[in-house]
């Protein structure tokens, strides 16, 4: 015979099992804030200890992934207790679990490689929030990363998500520092060392300028005249920057190597097309003309009417 749902049964329900599994979901959600909030006080601390931004970088990173595994646990943990509360017997849900796990796992193996791939980019320090990357043939700045997934924003604003059982190479540009690379092209007449003088005179500059010189690491460094090209020598140099600063950094830098070369009179080469007139038969250039064409011309633009 069923046991009748009444009121006296309703109370001392909610007087045993009701009142234990209040007191386990009140303890997982203060858990859940407690861990949150320790979580925000490490990431504080690390912050305030941490000179470089590279390090604060990595220290959001792994507080965001340790802090989605802390929260996982407690409410997996927290269901288990419920469970047990109401009755149910954990042992063959646990092993039925197993199965059904080991039947999914040959069907999800995507999923599996996918969280164990950026277990091991998050450990690796590979990737950190903030960097700008390329992997999977895309490239921009790493807006989220977890277990499972990379999201990056290129600079016209697309967002791409990609798993991370896809990245198989990972080319970070801003990973500790950044460079950027100039392959600077004057005349064939000019003087390499008063160019590469001028060169230096310019970093100087920008580094003794209270904006832009914090964001340079190191003096420019000249690799020297690169190669020859049909209307050009090359110079190649390299600067040093905090990470993601390199493009902003070159191109004021390129801007000012414009101005200084011109106030220096070097001469930056740009296409020039020269034309050379045949001689006629009695050893005079014939004069150049151009037919005119179009409504007013007297001449048939068909030559064969």
């Amino acid at each position: 015979m069923e046991p009748q749902l009444t009121l006296t049964n309703i109370v001392a329900w909610a007087a045993t099992t009701g009142f234990h599994i209040g007191i386990i979901i009140v303890f997982s959600v203060a858990a859940i804030i407690l861990a949150r909030v320790l979580f925000k006080n490490f990431r504080a601390r690390i912050n305030a200890r941490a000179i470089d931004r590279e390090n604060k970088k990595r220290a959001k990173t792994l507080n965001t992934l340790f802090h989605y595994i802390t929260n996982m646990t407690i409410v997996i943990v927290g269901v288990i207790m419920i469970l047990s509360e109401l009755g149910i017997k954990i042992g063959p849900i646990l092993a039925a679990a197993g199965f059904a796990g080991l039947a999914v796992g040959f069907g999800a193996q995507r999923l599996i490689q996918d969280v164990f791939s950026g277990f091991f980019i998050l450990m690796e320090d590979q990737i950190r929030e903030g960097d700008y990357v390329e992997i999977a043939g895309k490239m921009g700045q790493v807006e989220k990363v977890n277990l499972r997934m990379t999201t990056l924003r290129d600079i016209s604003g697309k967002v791409h998500f990609i798993r991370n059982g896809q990245i198989d190479i990972v080319t970070n540009l801003t990973h500790d520092y950044s460079c950027y690379l100039f392959d600077i092209s004057v005349a064939y007449k000019e003087d390499v060392d008063e160019v590469i003088k001028i060169i230096k005179q310019v970093d100087e500059e920008m580094r003794a300028d209270a904006f832009w010189g914090d964001d340079i690491l190191e003096p420019i460094k000249i690799f020297g005249l690169d190669k020859f090209t049909e209307s050009a020598v090359v110079i190649r140099a390299r600067t040093k920057t905090r990470p993601v600063k390199q493009w902003q950094i070159g191109r004021e830098f390129n801007r000012r190597i414009k101005k200084a070369f011109d106030e220096n009179k070097i001469e930056i080469p740009f296409p020039h097309l020269r034309l050379y007139m045949s001689k006629g038969e009695d050893g005079k250039i014939a004069p150049l003309t151009i037919d005119p064409i179009g409504p007013d011309s007297t001449e048939n633009e068909n030559p064969r009417n």
